[in-house]
C-alpha cells in the first residue's frame, strides 16, 4: 500500500487526505492545530500535532517512510520552504508542493521540490474548462503540458467506433479508457481498458484520453 504524508491539513490539505484515504491510501497527517489533528486522527491512519520545520518532527511522524509528501501549508511561505527542503534532504521520494504563487512557486522548486502546485489557481482552470466545454468532466495535468482528459461521448462519436474516428491519427491524443453508462438494472458502468478499434462509442459513454495539452485543446473545441 502506498503511503503519502501530508504536512497542513488545512481545506486544501484535508480534502488531499480524504480523497487519498477514499482510494486506499495510508495517509500520514502533520499539523501544528491541535483540533486540526483531533478532527483528522478518525480519517487518516496517523495525525500528530507538531512542528513540520523541525527534522525529527518529522521522523516521528513517519515522514521519511513515505513514498510521497505534500506540503500543503501555503500561507506560511517560510514554514512550506524549509520543510521542502527538510523532506529532500530526508530523501523522501517525491515531495509535492502547494503555492500560493509564482515567487513561492520558484522558491520551492529552487529548494528540490519535485512537483509546484497551486490549487486556486488549477481550480480556476477547472471551472473555466467546464464552463466554455460542458462535455469535458475532468482535466488532470500528468506532468509539464502533458494532461489527461475525460469528455462526456459527443453526439458525432456515437454509433461509430474508434477505429472509425481515428481520434490518434486526427488530433494525435490517445484514448486510455470508454466507459460505459450502466444499463438499465446494472449498479456499476463497465470500464474498457485500452479499447479495441472495434469498440463502439455508445449514448452516454464518457472517453478518457491522453496528450499534449495542445491537441487535446484542439480535440475540445471541435466537440463543444
Amino acid at each position: 500500500m502506498k503511503r503519502i504524508g501530508i504536512v497542513g491539513a488545512g481545506r486544501f490539505g484535508s480534502s488531499l487526505a480524504q480523497s487519498l484515504v477514499e482510494r486506499g491510501v495510508e495517509v500520514l497527517v502533520l499539523d501544528r492545530s491541535r483540533d486540526v489533528v483531533d478532527r483528522m486522527a478518525g480519517i487518516v491512519a496517523k495525525a500528530m500535532e507538531g512542528d513540520a520545520t523541525d527534522e525529527g518532527t518529522l521522523e516521528a511522524a513517519g515522514f521519511r517512510d513515505c513514498d510521497i509528501a505534500v506540503v500543503a501549508v501555503g500561507s506560511d511561505m517560510q514554514s512550506s520552504v524549509l520543510t521542502t527542503l527538510m523532506l529532500k534532504d530526508m530523501k523522501v521520494a517525491c515531495v509535492i508542493a502547494k503555492a500560493v504563487g509564482d515567487v513561492h512557486g520558484k522558491v520551492l522548486q529552487k529548494v528540490g521540490a519535485d512537483r509546484v502546485v497551486y490549487p486556486d489557481r488549477d481550480v480556476a482552470a477547472r471551472l473555466a474548462r467546464s464552463l466554455v466545454s460542458p462535455s469535458v468532466l475532468d482535466y488532470v495535468e500528468v506532468a509539464e503540458g502533458i494532461s489527461v482528459l475525460e469528455v462526456a461521448a459527443p453526439m458525432a462519436f456515437v454509433g461509430r467506433t474508434l477505429g472509425e474516428l481515428q481520434i490518434r491519427k486526427k488530433y494525435g491524443v490517445t484514448v486510455l479508457v470508454l466507459r460505459r453508462a450502466p444499463q438499465e438494472g446494472e449498479a456499476a458502468q463497465e470500464t474498457i481498458v485500452s479499447p479495441d478499434a472495434d469498440d463502439t462509442v455508445q449514448l452516454g459513454d464518457t472517453i478518457v484520453i491522453f496528450g499534449l495539452d495542445e491537441k487535446l485543446r484542439r480535440l475540445e473545441q471541435e466537440i463543444r
